[in-house]
C-alpha cells in the first residue's frame, strides 16, 4: 500500500505537469499531446470557452495546485507507512534499458524523506494559487511554470524511490533540469539568466561526480542495482575515492562550502513557492543521496571520512550564517541561511561517521537522528520563511530589508506566522529547531568516549563553532524580524501594504508553523518513529530517548542530560501569568500605548531607525577576514569652497571569498584554455584533414 501511494504521488505530480501543458493556451503543445491523449485537449478547450476567462484561469490554477497537494499528501502517507512498517518494499518497472529495468524501493530512509517532501509540498499547494495569480496577465507563461513545477516534484520523488543507479541519475537530472527552468522563469533579467546558467553548470558537474561514484561501486559490484552496489568489496582507497566523489556531487547540490556559489544566486530569483521547495526540499534530496551512499551502499566507514564531513559541515555552518548576516535582500539572506543549516546537518552526519567508525553505535545513531531531525525541521521553517518572504514580495514588491519596516501593523497575521519561523530557525525553545540542535550538541559532548586524542580535541572545537553559529543565527533573525516587521516603514510600498487577500497564502505558512510548534513540544514520538530507519542504517535505535516518559528526551542517559519541552512551555506560560499578575493586577497599573520617547526632537522618522547594514556592522568588523568588503563614502558639499557637507552616502558590498578565490580564477582559466584551443580553428581544410589523419593513426596504435 505504501509503495502504491508513492507511485500515486509521482503520478499526481506528472498529471499536474501535463494539465499545465494542455491548458489550451499553447496550441503547439496541445497538438503534440493530443496524439497521446486523444480528445482531452479539445474537451479542455471547450470547457475553457464555456467559462469566463477569469473563472477558467482560477479553476485551472486551482486544479494544478490541487494535484500538487494530492502528490504531497500521498508522499506523506507513503512515508509514514514506510517508517511504521520498517520492511522495504521493492518493485521493477518495465522502463529503462533492455537489459536493465527500473528498480524502485521504499524503505524507512526513503519514507522519512518522502515526509520531508510531503509537508512543504502541501503548504505550497495551499499557497500557490494566490501567489501565481499575478503572473496570469504578465509576460511569463504559467504553462511553463506549471509544467516544470510538476516535473521538478516528480523528479524529487523518483530520486527517493530509485533502487538502481540508472533510475537515480535519470530522476536526478529531471529534478535538476526542471529546476533550471524554474530559476530562469523570469528570464528577462540578466541576473536571472546568469544565476540559472551557474546553477545548471554546477548541477551537471555535481552529477558527473555522482556518476563516477556509482561507477566505482558498479565496477566492483558487477551491476547498477543498489543491491549489487551494496555487495561491492572495496579496498579502503577505492572506498575513499567513491566517498569523496559522492560528497562532492551531493555536497554541490546541497550547497556545502565552497560548492555553494549557485545557491545564493538561484534561490532569490526563482518564484517564492519554488524557492521554498528548492531550499526546503531539494537540498534535503541531496542529503538523502549522501546518506544513502555513505551509510547504506558503502560496505565500510572510515574515521577520516567523518573528520572531512565534520570540518566541511562546521565551515559551511559558520560561513553561511556570517554571509547571511550581511545580506539586505531577504530571499538572498534566507538562501545563505540554508548553507548554514545544511552545514549543521553535515556536522551531525560527520559526528555520526566518527562514532560509528570507532564502534560506538549508540552515539553514531544519535548523531544520525540529530541530522535527520534537523533535515525535517529545516524543511519546515525554511519553507515557511520563503513563503512569508514571497507574501511580502507579492504585497509590496520589495525584497530589500533596507526598505521595509512596520509590517507587523500592516500584515499582522503574516507577522505572527513569520515570527514562529524566525524563532524556530534561531533554535530557541520550545520550538523544533532547538530540539535537533540540542541532540547534535549532546552527541558532540560525548567526545570523551573516543580513544583518539586528535578526535577528542577536534569534536569540542566543532561544538564551539556550532555554538557560535547558533548565536549568530539568533542575531541574524532578530535583525530580519526587527528590521522588516517592527518600527516604521521605510518606503511607500511598505507604508501602503495590506494583509494578503488569498487565504491559502496564509494557510500554507500557518500549517508549517503549526508543525514547528508541534514537533518542538512533542518531539519524542517522532524520534521514536525513526527506530526502523536507524536499525536499517546502523543496526541500533535510541533506546534511552524516553526513559523518563514520552514528555522527556534523554538521548544518552537521564543522569547525563534531559529536556522536557512541554514543561518548558508550561514554565513560560506560568512566568508570563505571574509577571502579568504582579505588575498589573496587584499594582493596579494598566498597559498604556504611547509614542516612543523622541528625546524632544519632535517625532522619530524612519531615517532614525537602525538599518539592516548598521545592525550587522559590528559582526562585519569582528569577522572582517571572512569577507571581501567594498565600502564607499560619497559626500555632497555646498558653501564657499565646498566647506559644508550636506549629504553623506555610505555604500558597502560584501563579496563571497569563495567566489573570488575559486570560481573567478577557474572561469578565467577556462576562457584562457578555450582561446588556446581556438587556435586549432585555422579554416584550412588541409589542416583539418591532417588532424583527422593523425588522430586515426593514434587510435589505431592505442587499439592495437
Amino acid at each position: 500500500m505504501s509503495l502504491f501511494l508513492a507511485y500515486l504521488a509521482v503520478l499526481a505530480a506528472l498529471l499536474s505537469a501535463v494539465t499545465a501543458a494542455i491548458d489550451g493556451r499553447s496550441p503547439w503543445i496541445d497538438a503534440f499531446i493530443a496524439k497521446g491523449l486523444g480528445r482531452w485537449p479539445q474537451q479542455l478547450a471547450r470547457v475553457r470557452h464555456s467559462l469566463a476567462a477569469e473563472d477558467y484561469a482560477a479553476r485551472h490554477r486551482q486544479l494544478l495546485f490541487t494535484l500538487l497537494g494530492g502528490s504531497g499528501i500521498a508522499a506523506l502517507l507513503a512515508g509514514i507507512g514506510a517508517l511504521a512498517s520498517g520492511a522495504p518494499l521493492v518493485d521493477t518497472l518495465p522502463f529503462g534499458l533492455p537489459w536493465l529495468s527500473w528498480h524502485t524501493r521504499l524503505d524507512p530512509l526513503s519514507g522519512f524523506f518522502l515526509c520531508v517532501l510531503g509537508l512543504p509540498l502541501i503548504a505550497v499547494a495551499l499557497y500557490g494559487p494566490g501567489y501565481v495569480r499575478e503572473f496570469e496577465h504578465g509576460k511569463h507563461s504559467l504553462t511553463t511554470l506549471g509544467l516544470t513545477t510538476g516535473m521538478f516534484v516528480a523528479g524529487m520523488e523518483l530520486v527517493l524511490l530509485a533502487d538502481d543507479a540508472l533510475l537515480f541519475m535519470i530522476a536526478w537530472e529531471l529534478m535538476s533540469v526542471a529546476s533550471y527552468f524554474l530559476v530562469a522563469f523570469q528570464h528577462e533579467h540578466a541576473a536571472n539568466r546568469r544565476a540559472a546558467f551557474l546553477y545548471l553548470l554546477m548541477a551537471e558537474v555535481g552529477a558527473i561526480a555522482i556518476i563516477l561514484a556509482y561507477g566505482v561501486l558498479a565496477g566492483f559490484g558487477g551491476g547498477l542495482t543498489f543491491d549489487a552496489l551494496r555487495c561491492a568489496a572495496l579496498s579502503p582507497l577505492w572506498a575513499s575515492i567513491a566517498f569523496v566523489l559522492a560528497l562532492t556531487g551531493f555536497g554541490m547540490k546541497a550547497g556545502l562550502v565552497p560548492l555553494h556559489a549557485w545557491l545564493p544566486e538561484a534561490h532569490p530569483v526563482a518564484p517564492s513557492h519554488i524557492s521554498a521547495l528548492m531550499s526546503g526540499v531539494m537540498l534535503k534530496i541531496a542529503v538523502y543521496g549522501f546518506i544513502r551512499f555513505a551509510f547504506d551502499l558503502l560496505d565500510q566507514i572510515l574515521w577520516q571520512w567523518g573528520i572531512l564531513v565534520l570540518v566541511i559541515g562546521s565551515a559551511s555552518a559558520v560561513l553561511g550564517i556570517l554571509y547571511a548576516l550581511q545580506q539586505q535582500n531577504l530571499k538572498r539572506l534566507l538562501a545563505y541561511s540554508s548553507v548554514e543549516n545544511i552545514g549543521i546537518v553535515f556536522t551531525a552526519l560527520g559526528l555520526s561517521l566518527i562514532f560509528l567508525s570507532n564502534g560506538d553505535t549508540a552515539l553514531g545513531t544519535l548523531g544520525l537522528v540529530g541530522g535527520l531531525l534537523h533535515c525535517l525541521n529545516h524543511a519546515l521553517f525554511k519553507s515557511l520563511l520563503f513563503l512569508g518572504a514571497g507574501a511580502i514580495l507579492h504585497q509590496t514588491h520589495e525584497q530589500s530589508l533596507e526598505n521595509m519596516g512596520g509590517l507587523i501593523h500592516r500584515m499582522p497575521k503574516l507577522a505572527n506566522v513569520f515570527l514562529v519561523g524566525t524563532l524556530s530557525i534561531a533554535a530557541l525553545p520550545p520550538l523544533n529547531g532547538f530540539v535537533s540542535e540540542w541532540l547534535i550538541f549532546q552527541t558532540a559532548l560525548q567526545a570523551g568516549s573516543i580513544q583518539s586524542g586528535v578526535l577528542r580535541s577536534l569534536i569540542p572545537t566543532a561544538s564551539a563553532v556550532l555554538a557560535l553559529t547558533s548565536a549568530l543565527a539568533a542575531t541574524c533573525f532578530v535583525k530580519v524580524y526587527g528590521v522588516a516587521f517592527l518600527g516604521l516603514p521605510r518606503s511607500g510600498h511598505i507604508a501602503h501594504a495590506k494583509e494578503v487577500g488569498h487565504r491559502g497564502m496564509l494557510a500554507g505558512p500557518a500549517l508549517l508553523a503549526a508543525c514547528c510548534v508541534l514537533i518542538g513540544i512533542l518531539p519524542a514520538p517522532l524520534i521514536n518513529s525513526l527506530g526502523n530507519l536507524t536499525h536499517q542504517l546502523t543496526g541500533a535505535d535510541l533506546g534511552n530517548i524516553s526513559t523518563l516518559g514520552w514528555l522527556w528526551l534523554t538521548p544518552v542517559a537521564p543522569e547525563v542530560a534531559s529536556y522536557a519541552p512541554a514543561l518548558v512551555v508550561i514554565g513560560i506560560l506560568a512566568v508570563g501569568w505571574l509577571c502579568y499578575h504582579l505588575l498589573y493586577r496587584r499594582t493596579g497599573l494598566e498597559p498604556r500605548r504611547a509614542e516612543p520617547w523622541d528625546c524632544g526632537f519632535g517625532g522619530l522618522p524612519a531615517r532614525m531607525q537602525y538599518t539592516s547594514g548598521a545592525f550587522s556592522m559590528p559582526i562585519r568588523r569582528i569577522f572582517q577576514p571572512a569577507f571581501e568588503v567594498q565600502e564607499t563614502l560619497e559626500e555632497t558639499r555646498e558653501g564657499p569652497a565646498g566647506t559644508r557637507v550636506t549629504v553623506l552616502r555610505y555604500r558597502f558590498q560584501v563579496l563571497d571569498k569563495a567566489w573570488l578565490g575559486l570560481y573567478e580564477p577557474a572561469g578565467r582559466g577556462v576562457l584562457h584554455l578555450a582561446r588556446w584551443v581556438g587556435r586549432l580553428q585555422t579554416g584550412n581544410i588541409r589542416t583539418y584533414l591532417g588532424y583527422s589523419f593523425f588522430t586515426l593513426i593514434f587510435l589505431l596504435w592505442v587499439i592495437s
